[in-house]
């Protein structure tokens, strides 16, 4: 009990301290690159906004992640369970930062894609993943999304082809195409819920990016 009390407390910790650091991190970002966002008059609000929107969102993933990790387990391996629960964290972190970056302005930044996927390289001989799987994944999900582009003409943007080719490194190639017929599936359903609502019209732009990352996390925590 007490260990289950203490790893609850750390994931909490973590949150706050993830939801204060994305959200500056955020800020930063958009600041620099304001000439890339869709809604760059909402930035003062959902600055307000953010750190404890973020700390909430990291605070409910990361904790049912340490409590249903393996650390909690007896006959485990701590040291490959601890390292495990590592990566998880900090996939999971990217992945509602990305989740938020999309939903505010509709944009997944490539300054914050590069270490995603620099450290799902760097996982793969860490906790033992086949690398031509997941290299696999990443050439064929990228191409994939690319091709998709080209005939939607447009709906799916360029930081989603991004996001699914680093999301392969970390996933492989059966749950990133989990991910990814999730992700279109439940952004299609929510643009035609949006269009019935009449919140959205014909040809204006829809973000499916935050679709992809809400099948990767929901995938982490099944």
């Amino acid at each position: 009990m007490f260990l289950k009390i203490f790893c609850l407390l750390l994931a909490l910790v973590l949150a706050v301290a993830g939801g204060l650091l994305g959200s500056r991190w955020i800020s930063e970002r958009y600041e620099a690159e304001r000439e890339v966002l869709s809604f760059p008059e909402r930035t003062s609000l959902q600055e307000r906004r953010r750190p404890a929107l973020l700390a909430g969102l990291l605070g409910l993933v990361f904790s049912w992640s340490v409590l249903t990790s393996g650390l909690l387990r007896a006959d485990g391996n701590a040291l490959h369970d601890a390292v495990f629960l590592a990566f998880l964290l900090l996939f999971q972190f990217f992945l509602v930062l990305y989740t938020v970056t999309d939903f505010e302005q509709q944009v997944i930044f490539d300054r914050m894609l590069v270490p995603f996927a620099v450290l799902g390289l760097v996982s793969l001989p860490l906790l033992g993943r086949p690398f031509g799987d997941h290299l696999l994944a990443m050439v064929a999900g990228g191409a994939v999304f690319l091709a998709l582009a080209i005939v939607t003409r447009g709906g799916i943007g360029g930081g989603d082809i991004k996001l699914i080719a680093a999301l392969g490194l970390w996933l492989g190639c059966d749950q990133l195409l989990t991910v990814g017929v999730s992700g279109i599936l439940l952004g299609g359903l929510a643009a035609l819920v949006l269009l019935a609502c009449k919140r959205r019209k014909r040809g204006d732009m829809f973000a499916y990016g935050p679709y992809f990352t809400i099948a990767a996390i929901v995938l982490t925590l099944a």
